[in-house]
């Protein structure tokens, strides 16, 4: 028999479930089969693809870097076959499994809620998986599979992926209520040398989104603290004399006060985007047509 006649669907989707979930058990519950009947598999596919495909480890398996490999193909395969056997008008209320979604913090707290909202309301049987955007991972999850949209900026993607451009945003000065600065009426170099607070939720430094700006001008910004997320920022701001840049929707509701500046800083995209392989997919297609 040849490898392609010993191949069956079954073996691929389990193949999947323990790419994703990287331990037997799990990948057992999550396509209704026993943990032996996954292992029975798994041999099948060693004997099949003639490598070990995964590797134990303390809590379940790693796979090969054959299996990584060949992880892409299977996705891409099982999608099609998906396609074939939909039917072809997509029907949200029917829709089940899991969607996964990496997502900044500002696109957490601005685009998400109202996005959960419809998916909820149209899609009831669809699970959701909001995960934190991890901007040197992000190829590798969503190439595997383990994540199905990203929500961020235009920089953060690979050219190769589909996007959307949901609107334009762009930064404001803010500082606390009770700053001595909110009484000032600051030059720009006299705000490049404020203390001031950055969120850089991708990398922990240093390095805020507008610094190029303000070099354009000669200026240095004088960042003191780095936070991880822009929502815990404002926090930051109350409890010291400082100020921050912040997408302007993000500041909406907050206590804090907008500094005027002479030269504004360009306004930027955000967008969704996903690879290029789940580009037929209807459930993609159709959440996407959610965010536009």
């Amino acid at each position: 028999m040849s490898k392609l006649d010993r191949l069956d669907m079954k073996q691929l989707r389990v193949f999947q479930a323990l790419i994703r979930e990287e331990n037997a058990s799990k990948a057992a519950n999550q396509l209704g089969l026993t943990q032996q009947a996954v292992s029975e598999h798994l041999k099948k596919l060693r004997d099949v693809f003639d490598d070990r495909l995964f590797v134990r480890k303390t809590n379940g398996f790693v796979p090969t870097p054959f299996a990584e490999e060949l992880a892409v193909g299977v996705d891409r395969l099982l999608i099609d076959f998906n396609s074939l056997l939909s039917a072809k008008d997509f029907s949200p209320e029917k829709a089940k499994g899991t969607f996964v979604i990496a997502a900044t913090d500002y696109a957490q707290q601005i685009i998400l809620p109202s996005l959960i909202a419809k998916i909820r309301q149209q899609a009831p049987n669809l699970k959701l998986i909001i995960r934190d955007f991890e901007l040197d991972k992000l190829h590798e999850l969503m190439e595997s599979g383990k994540v199905n949209l990203a929500v961020a900026f235009p920089d953060y993607i690979p050219e190769s992926y589909k996007v959307v451009k949901l609107f334009e945003e762009h930064h404001v000065c803010v500082t606390s209520t009770h700053s001595s600065i909110a009484q000032l009426t600051p030059t720009l170099a006299e705000v490049a040398e404020f203390p001031t607070i950055i969120a850089s939720p991708s990398r922990p430094n240093f390095k805020g989104s507008i610094d190029e700006w303000f070099s354009t001008f000669g200026l240095k910004r004088n960042v003191v603290v780095s936070a991880p997320c822009f929502s815990i920022v404002p926090m930051y701001l109350n409890t010291t004399d400082s100020i921050a840049f912040l997408p302007s929707r993000a500041i909406k509701g907050l206590d804090v006060v907008t500094i005027e500046l002479e030269e504004s800083p360009d306004s930027f995209d955000v967008i969704a985007a996903w690879h290029p392989r789940y580009n037929d997919d209807p459930l993609q297609k159709w959440l996407v047509s959610l965010l536009d």
